[in-house]
């Protein structure tokens, strides 16, 4: 039967079959609301009563049809006004909705929104049909409607609602302008379709799990990606996903929330990048420099700076440098001789330069030449062909770093007291980021740290005796009395292949029967570093005289250290009152002391750490602790517990271990522990100071 041969019935009957499968669940909203319907006809008796008109008047069905609506349902001062209305209904068919006072059953009034209709059945007798709900549910709805719209189209967070199958049912204004797609772009296309980077994978998956669980993601996922409208930028995203559900528990989709943190994250990325080249200088500090060789100082060098700065490094020095015989050449070719070679990774790029020991040539026209001989840093933030030509000594090496990939390069000369001794070169391949300004800056701090060192290991072997005579001459004896206190120290230089340090301890009689112990280290090594150990000793002897507090002392400290050029230092300063029993104590940076009582076990003390000295302008902090009589305070230098070989975490257990090995003579315990810590190639020196409170008498005031 063609659709023309049908008649309005079987049309009827056949759409009005049922779907396939489980017809979907009406929604909650109608049942938050409770519509009640009432059906008059037309003298306003009630002939139809539904089940949410019983629930909000409180009447059965059986005792409201056939009563008259009005008595039933009205206040007798509001009858001529609702008869009037029913009657323009009923006559004019024009509809009539608002707020009216309903009397229920139990005689108290409630506040319905009506809305009032003719109906017109299929004899022509006309019916009056009234829909009402509990108008403070209503205004409720009506209000969460309005402010969630509001605040939906206001908020400067994105707001996104897709369905179950992830497809954007509804877009706020500030979405649109996160991704740069309008509104209508959004709508029925698939979460995917829109969002399509690599990186929104991870945000499907999430969004898919919330719809199973229910389970929110607040801010779980942070995503970092280029989007369709700016694909030329990275933006940042923090998204949190909730599920929907009606008040029937029935899953409508999810709501995705997304913030735009790009400029939060590129500061994050800018303090990591920070914080990371920092921590490159402090590495470089505590790594360069470790002996008096000068190959092994190269080394130290190329190894910090392949450590996620570089992916090559090349050390040389001016073959002039290390033969005195040979003069510096002022034109022509420069001739280098190779200290270290390092790569992140195999690469090719290391046999561009000669091995260690080789000697090279490289032309005038080269960047190493220059480099030297302008004594200025060359940097290559993209190289090219050419570029490539100039780092390199010959053609094939050139070729070399071209297959390699090298596409940024930084030389920086190594210039110590005023003598260029050679160059530092840089190069980044697998690493796509250019070198920058920053990148030189760090790259000019290493190469002036290891540019001292390598000529203090030129010249060790000739100042080296005089700066241990100048470093012992410099470190004290004690005093022949010290009120409660006994005291221990020793100082041990670094070993013959090795200059000393700036290492020195201290222990000054203070006002009041009080005594002052200081350890410090300067860092660097060999006479300059002594003289400036020498400088910050007679500083600290003097401050302690005007009787400060320990932070105090540091703090005058700090100022001295920060006007030494290139050197900073590390300090603990105590100042012990016998008469209170306590020791008051700062820390600049050192290592911590140990704290040995009777019958417990030794702990190191948890102080705040500090900064160095010659960092400048950070405070620092005095802590009090009790020292009673059989208490002992151990301060050290580094060089008693830092090895190539062992964590420091480890070496420090093993220091505490020893100190709990009983009770010993002062004397002993200073020679078992260097015995025990220290190794006969140790390349740092030490100092060491032991104090052990004892039982203390204030003489008598004198009789007048």
């Amino acid at each position: 039967m063609s659709e023309s041969d049908r008649s309005p019935a079987d049309i009827g009957r056949a759409d009005a079959r049922p779907p396939e499968g489980e017809p979907p669940r009406p929604s909650g909203l109608m049942d938050l609301l409770a519509v009640s319907a009432v059906l008059l006809d037309a003298q306003g008796r009630i002939v139809l009563w539904s089940p949410q008109a019983e629930k909000l008047y409180g009447h059965t069905a059986e005792e409201a049809l056939g009563q008259y609506a009005a008595r039933l349902l009205v206040h007798e001062e509001h009858w001529d006004w609702v008869i009037e209305k029913f009657t323009d209904v009923m006559k004019t068919g024009q509809s009539w909705g608002g707020s009216f006072p309903v009397r229920c059953k139990d005689g108290s009034t409630r506040m319905v929104e009506w809305r009032n209709m003719r109906l017109l059945d299929d004899r022509g007798d006309f019916y009056a049909l009234g829909l009402g709900t509990d108008s403070p549910t209503l205004r409720e709805v009506e209000r969460d409607v309005a402010l969630s719209t509001r605040l939906i189209s206001q908020s400067p967070i994105g707001i996104a609602i897709l369905d179950t199958d992830l497809r954007y049912a509804a877009v706020n204004p500030a979405l649109e302008r996160i991704h740069g797609i309008p509104a209508e772009d959004h709508l029925g296309h698939y979460y995917r379709e829109i969002m399509s980077a690599p990186e929104f994978d991870e945000a499907e998956a999430a969004m898919r799990q919330v719809l199973k669980t229910g389970n929110p993601t607040v801010e779980q996922n942070t995503i970092v990606a280029r989007t369709r409208a700016d694909p030329e930028h990275q933006h940042a995203w923090s998204l949190s996903v909730y599920r929907l559900e009606d008040a029937q528990g029935r899953v409508l989709g999810v709501a995705e929330l997304v913030v735009d943190v790009t400029e939060r994250h590129q500061s994050a990325m800018e303090a990591t990048e920070t914080r990371r080249r920092l921590a490159l200088i402090a590495d470089g500090s505590a790594r360069i420099g470790t002996t008096l060789e000068v190959e092994q100082t190269a080394r130290e060098l190329a190894e910090v700076t392949i450590a996620d700065f570089s992916d090559v490094a090349v050390v040389d020095v001016l073959e002039s440098v290390l033969d005195e015989h040979r003069p510096t050449a002022r034109s022509g070719p420069a001739f280098f001789r190779a200290l270290a070679v390092r790569a992140a990774y195999p690469t090719e790029a290391v046999h561009a330069a000669g091995p260690p020991g080789q000697v090279a040539s490289y032309d005038a026209d080269r960047l190493a030449t220059r480099c030297v001989r302008t004594g200025r840093p060359v940097l290559i933030r993209h190289a090219d062909g050419n570029d490539l030509t100039l780092i390199a000594p010959d053609e094939r090496s050139a070729t070399r770093l071209a297959r390699a990939g090298v596409h940024s390069y930084l030389a920086v000369p190594l210039t110590a007291r005023g003598t260029i001794l050679g160059f530092v070169g840089l190069a980044r391949a697998r690493d796509p980021r250019p070198f920058d300004e920053d990148d030189l800056a760090i790259a000019a701090e290493l190469a002036s740290r290891t540019a001292v060192c390598i000529d203090n290991a030129r010249t060790h072997q000739s100042v080296r005796n005089a700066a241990e005579t100048l470093q012992r001459s410099l470190l004290p004896d004690h005093p022949p009395h010290l009120p409660g206190l006994l005291v221990a120290s020793r100082y041990q230089p670094a070993q013959a292949a090795y200059e000393v340090g700036g290492d020195w301890y201290d222990v000054l009689p203070l006002k009041g029967d009080r005594t002052a112990l200081v350890v410090g280290d300067v860092m660097g090594s060999g006479i300059d570093a002594a003289a400036a150990m020498g400088r910050l000793r007679t500083a600290t002897a003097a401050f302690a005289e005007l009787d400060l507090d320990p932070a105090r002392v540091l703090e005058h400290l700090d100022t001295i250290t920060s006007r030494l050029e290139q050197y900073i230092a590390t300090c603990v300063y105590a100042a012990y009152d016998p008469h209170r029993a306590e020791c008051h104590i700062a820390n600049a940076g050192h290592l911590p002391p140990v704290l040995v009582r009777d019958g417990r076990y030794p702990q190191l003390l948890d102080l705040p750490t500090g900064t160095p000295l010659g960092v400048g302008g950070v405070p620092f902090e005095t802590t009090t602790l009790s020292l009673t009589p059989g208490d002992q305070l151990v301060l050290y230098t580094d060089g008693l517990v830092e090895t190539r070989e062992h964590a420091i975490d480890d070496r420090l257990d093993t220091l505490v271990h020893l100190l709990a090995a009983g009770d010993s003579p002062l004397e002993e315990t200073c020679d078992r522990l260097l015995h025990d810590l220290r190794h006969p190639d140790d390349h740092d020196d030490v100092a060491l100071l032991i104090a052990r409170a004892r039982p203390f008498a204030p003489d008598p005031a004198p009789h007048r």
